[in-house]
């Protein structure tokens, strides 16, 4: 059974869309899934099974079960290993880690021309793009940054979920204890 880390935008966030994680545990459960662990109230669930499409399988579920929908992005742990190990702040010793975020992109291409998002950039915030992630350092906290996922996925025609690093970190653990 292969190990998948699911993390769906935008649930618990301002009052909206609430879930409660012992019920999203369950709407996984009743698919099917395996293992079924969720992580902080944020919609990070990781899980196992042997089947396919999940994306589709798990967003429909919410929306039959919770009434609304959610974008949701899957990762196997090995998508998660190299997310990790390609930021490129991980390793600067000038960075605060409790400023270091991770914007998860779904699959689909990715504009090279970062111009635009260099316009929004707030004083000392940084951010790199690869195909499957922004690289964020927010100094002011990511509560204030425009860089956020909205700008994400209107600029780069993806779907975009973020995560503080911290978050980042544990999702991997928590995975690699149940592979």
């Amino acid at each position: 059974m292969e190990t998948y880390i699911s993390i769906l935008r935008g649930i618990n966030v301002s009052g909206q869309k609430l879930i409660k994680m012992d019920a999203l545990k369950k709407a996984y459960e009743d698919l099917g899934f395996k293992n079924v662990h969720t992580y902080i109230q944020s919609g990070n669930v990781i899980f196992q099974t042997e089947e396919k499409e999940l994306e589709q399988k798990i967003s429909g579920q919410i929306q039959k079960q919770f009434g609304f929908e959610v974008p949701v992005i899957i990762l196997t742990i090995d998508d998660l290993k190299q997310i990790i190990g390609n930021n490129p702040y991980k390793e600067d010793d000038t960075k605060d880690i409790c400023y270091l975020y991770v914007t998860i992109l779904s699959s689909g291409s990715v504009n090279p021309d970062t111009e635009p998002a260099r316009l929004k950039q707030l004083p000392g915030e940084e951010f790199i793009v690869t195909e499957n992630a922004v690289y964020l350092y927010c100094p002011n906290g990511y509560g204030k940054t425009k860089l956020t996922n909205t700008f994400w996925e209107s600029f780069l025609k993806v779907k975009a979920t973020t995560r503080n690093w911290k978050t980042t970190n544990e999702l991997l653990r928590i995975a690699e204890s149940i592979k």
